[in-house]
């Protein structure tokens, strides 16, 4: 089994859609933690408001299927490049770390304590 973090976003119907990807999440990861739900401003200042969240359990599916889950799962609820609908990103994989300018994004950083108390990072 692998351990994974995957950050969830959502700027269209946030509440809905971040509730629907925790569950679907749910169904490929086992023992998931799930954070508090988290507003923030778009890092672009656009003026947008997301709905973030943080999942953490473990998989048997490869990097590169866990990845395709995730671009999958986006892709169900009709995500475009302005509407946002589902932002799924793969942020820990094992002990190796993607999306490395996320990291230090106040909202990830905010997140992570929910997560750690779990002890699963």
């Amino acid at each position: 089994m692998y351990q994974v973090l995957i950050a969830i976003g959502s700027n269209h119907l946030q509440n809905a859609h971040i509730q629907w990807a925790s569950e679907r999440l749910a169904s490929h990861l086992h023992d998931i933690c799930l954070s508090r739900k988290l507003w923030t401003q778009d890092i672009h200042g656009n003026g947008q408001w997301y709905m973030n969240r943080l999942a953490a359990g473990y998989t048997s599916l490869s990097v590169d299927e866990i990845s395709a889950t995730l671009k999958q799962i986006e892709a169900e609820t009709f995500r475009t490049k302005d509407c946002v609908t589902l932002d799924l990103d793969l942020m820990l994989y094992d002990s190796e770390r993607y999306h490395l300018r996320d990291w230090p994004r106040p909202y990830i950083q905010q997140l992570l304590p929910d997560i750690k108390a779990t002890n699963l990072i």
